[in-house]
């Protein structure tokens, strides 16, 4: 929708097109002449044909069945769908962050906008309220709504008066995050949550100083009260997420047994103790890269207005707010800004050396937590931003495909394989040689049903 100003987000609120369950393709399909990137992290194969029917993958590289439908796909790379591990939905509308946000309609019409960028499984790590997310999380999962599949924590743990502070979220309270006082409460709050169906247990251990010299500090959740609640999780089958920022945090959560720390460390490098710690642990890793940059991005970029690829995930007050120099020029000179800059380096340069390391990781944005980040596009800024740190261009498409089903532990997605489900996006061009060749998207299926495209034409 080029130069239009008005959002996915906003378009498919209360319209667009209805979806297909994933059933409903009564004939084989056929992508002929595929570049295929499978999402395995093999190098990309020429001329492949991938065929789908009944909403997955039945063959790769093989001729297609006499009935099936062929769409030409040469010129043009076929992958997995992409996956996040860290987004948010139902706390931004327009330019606001708030608690009442969370409606099923602004959380649907967000996993819609996912859609129309080619991510098609959408993890919320917390700050969610329940039945709602548990309700939505199984629609879903059944396909009865359109939009990306979901997945998350249902409310998550952080400390009394600590982060996420309400000056970030408004009116942000126990329906959205426990605060426990004392391990026996943390170990409550995760009984919940796991009573509810949370696919993952959720905790904040920052300060929430950001880098900023002499910034506001909050306080942080105490080791006893954490490990009660990683413990907790462990003995109820649930996996742990850690907010961290701070590399001692981020030593102390591995060492109390945290499996995925949910954002890159980014107040000093990464160190050998760090590492083995993880390698023992098995510790998942996500950089969330995009996190720090989307701070200052778009007061960097007014020209970016107009881009069909950004205006689809704009909705008009956030465009005004982008269009307005006052808000560019206050956005720019804020301490947060500089801070965000040092922040990202950090965080690039910490990532390449947890790549070489052997380090497992995943993929994320924390897209959906605050108005600049955008759900969709931030996706597509955080492979920009993986390339950057020095990965190639296939490490970073594996790391938002077949890495980030792995973290989730899905197997029926994330790579292009037989049996798998049909999640796929077809761009023009070889995003694995050229990274920007990603924005190029010209349909989105999921479950073998097409259900985007083209963007960025």
């Amino acid at each position: 929708m080029p130069g239009s100003g008005r959002s996915l987000l906003s378009t498919l609120l209360f319209g667009g097109a209805s979806l297909i369950c994933a059933s409903a393709m009564a004939t084989p399909v056929a992508f002929d002449h595929a570049r295929l990137i499978d999402g395995s992290g093999a190098a990309a194969q020429p001329d492949v044909t991938v065929v789908v029917d009944e909403g997955k993958i039945i063959s790769v590289g093989q001729a297609a069945p006499a009935a099936a439908r062929h769409i030409d796909l040469a010129g043009r790379s076929l992958l997995p769908a992409l996956i996040s591990d860290h987004s948010h939905v139902g706390l931004v509308q327009g330019t606001s962050a708030a608690s009442d946000n969370y409606t099923r309609a602004n959380i649907l019409a967000a996993l819609r906008q996912y859609t129309h960028y080619g991510v098609l499984t959408v993890t919320a790590l917390g700050l969610n309220k329940s039945p709602l997310f548990d309700e939505l999380r199984r629609e879903q999962h059944e396909g009865k709504n359109p939009g990306a599949d979901l997945f998350g924590v249902d409310q998550g743990i952080s400390a009394p008066n600590g982060i996420p502070p309400t000056s970030m979220v408004h009116g942000l309270g126990p329906d959205q995050i426990y605060r426990p006082a004392t391990p026996e409460e943390a170990r409550q709050d995760v009984d919940r949550m796991v009573e509810h169906g949370t696919d993952l247990v959720k905790i904040w251990v920052d300060d929430f100083r950001n880098n900023v010299p002499n910034g506001k500090t909050y306080p942080k959740l105490s080791p006893a009260i954490y490990r009660a609640a990683i413990e907790e999780a462990h003995l109820r089958h649930k996996r742990v997420a850690v907010h961290i920022h701070d590399l001692d945090v981020a030593k102390s959560v591995v060492a109390a047994g945290a499996d995925i720390l949910a954002h890159g460390v980014r107040d000093k490098p990464v160190d050998h103790e760090l590492i083995d710690a993880m390698k023992a642990h098995g510790t998942w890793y996500i950089a969330t890269l995009d996190l720090d940059e989307a701070n200052y991005l778009f007061a960097e970029h007014p020209d970016w207005l107009n881009t069909p690829f950004l205006s689809a995930g704009l909705d008009p007050a956030l465009r005004a707010q982008f269009a307005d120099p006052k808000w560019r020029s206050q956005t720019l000179a804020k301490p947060i800004t500089a801070a965000s800059r040092k922040s990202l380096a950090l965080n690039e340069r910490n990532l390449a050396v947890l790549n070489r390391a052997g380090i497992k990781i995943g993929f994320g944005t924390d897209s959906g937590a605050a108005p600049t980040r955008i759900p969709g596009f931030a996706e597509h800024r955080e492979l920009r931003l993986t390339v950057d740190a020095g990965l190639t261009p296939l490490e970073a498409l594996t790391l938002a495909t077949g890495h980030a089903a792995a973290l989730l532990q899905l197997d029926d997605r994330g790579v292009i394989a037989p049996g798998k489900r049909a999640d796929l996006l077809i761009v023009r061009g070889a995003p694995d040689q050229n990274i920007d060749a990603i924005d190029h998207i010209e349909q989105v299926w999921q479950r073998g049903v097409q259900v985007g495209g083209p963007l960025n034409e």
